[in-house]
C-alpha cells in the first residue's frame, strides 16, 4: 500500500464529501467535524456512487437505493457487505489516504 492524494483539505468543508480517484481506485472522500475518511466508492448494494450520497453525521446514504454506511468504518448499516474503508492522514493542505 502507498499513501497517496485523494483530495485537498479545503476542497470538502465540514460535513460534506467528495468523489476522488487514486491507484485507479474511485473513492469517496468525507469531512465529519474536520477528519477526513475514505471509503470505496461504490455502494455494494447497486453500486450506486457513495461520494454523491447525503451525509448525515458520520453516515452516509447511497443516492440509489438509500442503503446505508458509516463513513468511519465503511461499516453498511443494514444487512449489505461492508465497503472498504481506508487509513487517512492530513500532510500540509493534502488529504492522504494509504491504498
Amino acid at each position: 500500500m502507498a499513501w497517496v492524494k485523494v483530495a485537498g483539505v479545503n476542497d470538502i468543508a465540514s460535513g460534506k464529501n467528495k468523489c476522488s480517484t487514486a491507484g485507479g481506485k474511485p473513492l469517496a472522500v468525507f469531512n465529519v467535524g474536520g477528519k477526513f475518511f475514505v471509503i470505496d466508492n461504490t455502494c455494494t448494494h447497486r453500486h450506486g456512487p457513495l461520494c454523491e450520497g447525503e451525509l448525515d453525521g458520520k453516515i452516509v446514504t447511497c443516492p440509489l437505493h438509500g442503503h446505508q454506511f458509516e463513513v468511519t468504518s465503511g461499516q453498511a448499516q443494514g444487512g449489505d457487505p461492508n465497503v472498504k474503508s481506508y487509513n487517512t492522514k492530513v500532510e500540509g493542505s493534502n488529504v492522504m489516504a494509504d491504498i
